[in-house]
């Protein structure tokens, strides 16, 4: 509780023990009375009264404290002084527990994404000294110890650690980085001492935008705030003309049919519908329902970019994903070596590894990975690559051929020609056909849990677009359990594919993209909603779409689905609620069956039940 709440804290007591006191005291002189009463009045309520005023002066009349200022001076000029400081001192509790939940939501979701660094280690003739990140330069080399963050993204230079991640991904699982891998701000260093080169000033590292992105998201408001927005802005002014005409008109009827005006009565009546009109419980649980739903999203590596795409994404019933690095890794694997002849597979390999060993083609680099062994480039000679081919070249004094079907044709060899999905690297020996090696994009672990997610989600197709063959397009989609594949695309094949689903499909059903924010740049425009994945420290991930998924999980996209329809129904069960208490107590009211009391609770009971069920917003379970 911060110094202002605990001062309201203060106040609320007070007024409450002097309101008590002074109704157990026997006072017959009614203005004693009502000056005795205008304490507590004053005490709890002197700053509605000042904002109303404030208000009508800068044209902004019908708001809450308008309202709350009439209904309580009404309330005593008629001589209802218990009542009408018990609205002001029950109204004022209701906003100290709105601002306390707010407050809490707030520093729950700054602990979630608290990734903003404090301070650099620059070395200064020998020593260790700490900086503001806004002063060090790109190409500074920064310290950073086990147990801190890491302020600015960069390259290892020197040491080696593991980094934990969970404040970027929401994930546990860490990181191992050694000299020469990149590393971004917000991590934190577990272990090693590690040497950092910056490659980007402060306010442009991944720590800064994910935090700009996360406080300007409720910028973006979606149509549920938009509508409250404009729902007060009428409702309010048509409450209080309705007010005026139930405190005049009655009475003024009665009159002409010659019954005694009442006038007290209904203007009591009135009283009590403008202290039951008040909009707070929508006004304030709707944003914070999605300012939690935000947050929560946030904790677990999703970065939503405004309120109108949470919406829209509980909306979505068409999924549809990039195949390379959405659903598959994205990098080359060796999946099979099958050798031929005496041969043994390990050797098969090392032999190809050998005679790729100058190579910088991803095939290369998949066989190199595959032998794991550090490569003696001195036993390799007579390199020869052969374009759409492969390389020839003596390994140990052996003559090696690594390459494709034509490649053993042109040294008139027979080859094996398997079914299987990938790239078969043919391998020969000597002249002889020594076998073949399968190199494949490999699907992700989840990928099949992911798509299964999504039908569970409520997601009526998958769509899966690739530039690859068709043959392999279509083995990982029966794979993944995808519903359509359109493969042999070029991107702007894509963007085609997109705008006929966005033709075929419902008028309120959304279409989302999901690609890896680079080369799928004007696809994610184009879609209703783009989401970008495996983004973590690519600035055009960030920039591209309106969703940011900060690791490489595939389920996070029927996660981020889930979260927005879970935060939708928490806002739609506050504004059927807080609309059907209140229209009830406002029929009720008019014709008398409702009191101040009642209308106490339909305004400040109805806010605390809606804002304690937008906090719920918040909590995200893994």
């Amino acid at each position: 509780m911060n110094r202002k709440q605990k001062k309201m804290l203060v106040r609320i007591v007070l007024s409450a023990v002097l309101l008590v006191v002074f109704k157990l005291l026997p006072v017959e002189n009614r203005y004693v009375e009502l000056l005795l009463f205008l304490v507590p009045y004053l005490v709890i309520g002197y700053d509605i009264l000042r904002k109303a005023v404030l208000g009508i002066f800068n044209g902004q009349v019908f708001d809450e404290n308008f309202l709350m200022a009439l209904a309580t001076v009404g309330a005593m000029v008629l001589g209802e002084y218990v009542e009408g400081v018990a609205v002001m001192l029950f109204y004022q509790i209701g906003e100290l527990f709105q601002s306390y939940a707010v407050g809490k939501s707030r520093k729950n979701i700054a602990q979630l994404m608290d990734i903003r660094p404090d301070y650099a280690n620059v070395e200064q003739d020998g020593k260790l000294v700490q900086v503001d990140p806004d002063e060090v330069e790109v190409g500074t080399v920064i310290v950073v110890s086990p147990g801190e963050k890491v302020p600015i993204d960069g390259v290892v230079t020197q040491g080696a650690s593991t980094l934990n991640t969970s404040a970027l991904t929401g994930e546990s699982l860490p990181r191992e980085v050694k000299e020469g891998d990149e590393v971004i701000s917000g991590c934190v260093n577990l272990s090693g001492l590690i040497y950092i080169r910056t490659v980007k000033p402060f306010g442009e590292s991944t720590v800064t935008k994910i935090l700009d992105l996360v406080e300007n998201s409720s910028m973006k408001k979606s149509r549920s705030e938009n509508f409250i927005t404009r729902f007060a802005k009428y409702y309010t002014p048509a409450v209080c003309i309705g007010a005026l005409g139930l405190a005049v008109l009655p009475p003024l009827v009665n009159l002409l049919l010659g019954n005694p005006a009442g006038w007290s009565r209904w203007v009591i009546r009135a009283l009590t519908t403008l202290v039951i009109s008040c909009p707070c419980a929508l006004v304030i649980s709707i944003p914070l329902s999605f300012f939690g739903g935000i947050g929560g999203a946030s904790a677990r590596g999703i970065l939503v970019k405004g309120s109108n795409y949470l919406e829209a994404l509980s909306q979505t019933k068409y999924v549809v994903c990039d195949k390379t690095g959405t659903l598959t890794k994205g990098v080359f694997e060796v999946t099979r070596i099958v050798p031929a002849g005496d041969i043994a597979g390990e050797e098969l390999l090392r032999l190809a590894a050998y005679a790729e060993s100058y190579s910088s083609h991803p095939i290369s680099r998949s066989l190199k990975e595959a032998y794991r062994e550090p490569v003696d480039m001195a036993r390799v000679q007579g390199v020869e690559e052969i374009s759409g081919h492969g390389v020839q070249a003596f390994v140990d004094g052996r003559f090696v051929a690594a390459g494709n079907a034509k490649l053993m044709e042109s040294l008139k060899l027979t080859c094996e020609r398997p079914e299987e999905t990938g790239t078969q690297v043919h391998v020969a020996v000597d002249g002889s056909y020594a076998g073949y090696i399968l190199i494949a994009d490999v699907a992700k672990p989840n990928a099949a849990a992911a798509v299964a997610g999504l039908k569970e989600a409520g997601v009526k197709q998958v769509v899966m677009l690739t530039g690859d063959a068709k043959p392999v397009a279509e083995a990982v989609a029966k794979e993944l359990g995808v519903d359509v594949v359109r493969s042999e695309l070029l991107p702007a094949d894509k963007v085609k594919e997109v705008e006929t689903l966005l033709a075929a499909k419902g008028g309120k059903e959304k279409l989302a993209f999901v690609g890896d924010g680079i080369n799928d740049a004007p696809v994610l425009s184009r879609a209703d909603i783009g989401i970008a994945m495996g983004a973590l420290g690519s600035d055009a991930a960030i920039e591209a779409a309106d969703i940011v998924l900060m690791d490489d999980d595939p389920e996070k996209i029927a996660e981020a689905i889930r979260i927005s329809r879970r935060t939708l129904g928490i806002v739609h069960q506050n504004i059927v609620f807080a609309l059907a208490v209140k229209f009830a107590c406002l029929g009720f009211g008019a014709v008398g069956y409702v009191n101040m009391w009642w209308a106490i609770f339909a305004d400040v009971g109805v806010m605390v039940i809606a804002v304690l069920n937008a906090t719920r917003a918040l909590r995200v379970g893994k």
